[in-house]
């Protein structure tokens, strides 16, 4: 079962955000820690209608100094399932294991303040958006969008994209704002900062580096699809569905200790 990420799930996020506390807003949702060990995690039950790689068990966002490790437990075996090929960059999907959080996109190289700034682990075999690396060791930059890799992306409603869908923020034509390094060049608020997301059975583990080691910030965890415009024009990458969330309703009631 799928539903849509909203910009009242967004809102909700923005309320933590700008008042720097994170609290669990649900109260009432239920949560399954037999098989869970994790200080800090904000854990949800398991879901049997739900494809077990993508069901959200566990998540967590922890720190040491700058380094900044993301931790995702599934009900399957994480990064098993993969979208098809479409064969072309038009209509492509994304898939993605996502820990929006509550940190300003500038400690990661964006404009201060661009949107929702995420960590996402994506699988995407239509195209390549890691120009400065060959996660498939073959000697071709070019060719690895169909290999679990990261990305930092700012998230921005995009009613284009639906009623109160959501987006990989663009960038509007004719602008230049500010952009990390590792910017691939896509007119998008991406980045790809080249940390290699670990898998392990039913776990997923990306360690990134993040000025100031994220101290404090507020966190969720999501699994969902994304899709390139079939015009491949703005709003060029649409979040189309979401597979889970870990808190029920994008609250980011984690908190980076």
């Amino acid at each position: 079962m799928t539903h849509k990420l909203t910009t009242n799930a967004l809102l909700v996020a923005g309320v933590i955000i700008f008042s720097g506390q994170a609290a669990f807003a649900d109260k009432n949702h239920n949560h399954d820690t037999h098989a869970i060990n994790q200080k800090g995690a904000v854990l949800s039950d398991a879901d049997s209608t739900k494809t077990a790689s993508f069901d959200i068990l566990a998540a967590h966002v922890h720190r040491n100094g700058n380094q900044v490790t993301f931790h995702m437990t599934t009900n399957g075996q994480a990064g098993a399932d993969k979208p098809q090929a479409k064969g072309e960059v038009p209509g492509a999907t994304v898939w993605s294991y996502v820990w929006p959080t509550s940190l300003d996109p500038s400690v990661v190289g964006f404009e201060k303040g661009a949107g929702i700034l995420a960590m996402a682990a994506t699988n995407h075999p239509d195209f390549d958006d890691t120009p400065l690396y060959d996660e498939n060791l073959n000697g071709n930059t070019s060719d690895d969008g169909g290999v679990w890799h990261s990305h930092w992306v700012v998230l921005a409603p995009t009613e284009a994209c639906g009623d109160g869908a959501l987006a990989v923020k663009d960038i509007p034509e004719g602008t230049t704002p500010k952009l990390p390094a590792t910017w691939p060049g896509f007119p998008i608020l991406l980045d790809s900062p080249g940390f290699t997301p670990v898998f392990d059975g039913p776990e997923i583990t990306i360690n990134a580096a993040v000025l100031g080691g994220a101290k404090g910030a507020s966190f969720d965890g999501v699994t969902s699809a994304l899709r390139v415009n079939e015009s491949v024009h703005a709003p060029l990458l649409c979040v189309t569905d979401v597979f889970d969330v870990a808190s029920g309703d994008l609250s980011l009631p984690g908190k980076v200790e």
